[in-house]
């Protein structure tokens, strides 16, 4: 990965980022400071500042060269020259074989068998290899025996084959690897945070052993445990400084040892690195009792654990916003005669106009317009922006609490969500009065902003909306954010037509 600078306006550093496992930060990414970070205070107006669209820069040698060898990249060429080799080998050529192969690529894929890894090993990869490959080829054989018995006989064959010419090629492929750490011609630059003793035995090892391909250039801490004289590379700043060394250094790769910092500065601290394309490791707590697992890394007998990639640098990102453009478009046109209806309603009980437009907090704390039925007219604009909750106001008409009720005042909001504003799912959008006040309130609130606002999320469908708690609806908001998934929005969305069928609105 490369990070630098690009420029400055008004205090905010526009930022350009190139990395291996995630690529470049494109489109709509931008760096974001989501949350004071430690000793700071929140912008005015509770509403952080967003920097300037990065753009991509190119790859140049030099003393700040940040290298490094894409092994998925290398292992999806190595799998692909064996299943060349394997067909070769057997004389094997037919649409079945092409299958068994694509389905074995397939399964070695969702198996973990293309991930980064710090120290790999062939051996490690060798019993889930062997097993998705024969499993690969048991379900083409188990199709093709119906037909042709010599044909699956011939399948079995070539998927054998595969096995051990994917073991050698990926053995040697392994050797390259460690053979350019080991010489310096790639690597990632590493940062440390925690100037503990995990954290220098950590650095010294690094240093040590290059060949697992992290390059220790200093360590962050408020208050370093570890003397000067013992500390094998220097201390490069406190936490507040953190966001701003991984920029200025290049860093690739962070690892969170123990340090002076508290896990809830610490988590903080992550998550405003979240628009940072570097990879971040931890070292567990009681690592010295922690059962190992074949997804974790081993740094010469100090296990660290990947942490999740950001939702938003996802590939399957992507496919939530075209799902979010398809299901909202195809909403639109279906419920086009209850919308209609439901205009005429307003208008004729509530008045005009119908559509209620409202100033809300959404993506890094950028304002945008909401749509909404008017379900309630505002003597002011002071009642529109601070009042909290009108359900019980005694101006509400019967059109208005049946609106409420069923989330139909809602809808209009499905234009938000094709225009980009939104999505389907994801954190309630707030006022900036609101924000401004649950942010000073409530450390975890802001950094639900790092996703698109949502029609629906996880707070609300399980129940906390209205006057329910706020550090409750943040917890479940920011935990959507850290698991999301394709199918967890397809849950949230099935769980809210079920609430909405009950009527189970405010």
């Amino acid at each position: 990965m490369r990070v630098s600078k690009e420029s400055s306006v008004d205090g905010v550093t526009a930022v350009s980022v190139d990395g291996d496992t995630g690529g470049t930060i494109r489109g709509p990414t931008r760096l974001v400071e989501q949350a004071p970070l430690v000793g700071q205070r929140a912008p005015p107006g509770g509403s952080p500042r967003v920097a300037a669209r990065p753009q991509r820069l190119r790859w140049r040698r030099g003393p700040t060269r940040n290298a490094h060898l894409s092994m998925p990249r290398l292992l999806v060429g190595l799998d692909l020259a064996a299943c060349g080799l394997a067909m070769a080998i057997v004389g094997e050529l037919s649409v079945r074989v092409l299958v068994a192969a694509m389905v074995m690529l397939l399964l070695f894929a969702v198996g973990g068998l293309y991930r980064s890894r710090l120290s790999p090993s062939v051996l490690d990869d060798l019993p889930r290899l062997a097993g998705r490959a024969l499993i690969a080829g048991a379900l083409v054989t188990t199709i093709a025996v119906f037909e042709d018995g010599a044909t699956g006989r011939r399948i079995l064959e070539f998927v054998t084959v595969f096995a051990a010419v994917c073991a050698v090629l990926r053995a040697g492929g392994y050797a390259v690897v460690r053979w350019t750490r080991r010489h310096g011609m790639v690597g990632r630059r590493t940062l440390i945070l925690g100037a503990g003793e995990v954290g220098g035995q950590l650095a010294q090892t690094l240093l040590d052993h290059p060949e697992i391909g992290l390059r220790p250039l200093g360590l962050v801490d408020d208050d370093p445990l570890l003397p000067e004289d013992r500390r094998p590379v220097p201390l490069l700043g406190g936490s507040q400084d953190l966001a701003d060394v991984i920029i200025d250094r290049n860093i690739g790769n962070v690892v969170v040892a123990f340090g002076s910092l508290r896990e809830p500065s610490v988590v903080e601290l992550l998550r405003s690195c979240d628009r940072l394309a570097c990879e971040i490791f931890f070292v567990p707590r009681l690592y010295e009792l922690y059962a190992t697992s074949p997804d974790m890394e081993m740094v010469w007998g100090i296990p660290l654990v990947r942490m999740r990639r950001a939702a938003f640098r996802t590939q399957a990102w992507r496919l939530k916003r075209a799902m979010d453009v398809v299901l909202a478009g195809l909403a639109l046109v279906l419920l086009s005669p209850l919308l209609a209806a439901s205009a005429l309603a307003v208008r004729a009980r509530v008045g005009s106009p119908v559509l209620f437009r409202q100033q809300r907090v959404g993506l890094d704390g950028r304002p945008f317009t909401l749509l909404k039925f008017c379900s309630l007219r505002p003597t002011d604009v002071a009642e529109s922006s601070q009042r909290w909750n009108v359900g019980d106001d005694e101006r509400m008409t019967t059109v208005g609490r049946v609106l409420r009720r069923t989330s139909i005042d809602e809808l209009p909001q499905l234009w938000n969500v094709l225009c980009g504003d939104m999505s389907l799912v994801g954190p309630r959008p707030e006022r900036p009065y609101f924000v401004e006040q649950f942010t000073r309130r409530f450390p975890r609130y802001m950094a639900r902003h790092r996703v698109p606002a949502g029609l629906t999320g996880s707070a609300q469908v399980h129940g906390l909306r209205g006057d329910t708690s706020i550090a409750d609806r943040a917890r479940f908001d920011n935990y959507y954010i850290e698991n999301w998934s394709l199918w967890m929005d397809c849950k949230i969305l099935l769980r809210t037509a079920g609430q909405v069928v009950r009527a189970a609105g405010r």
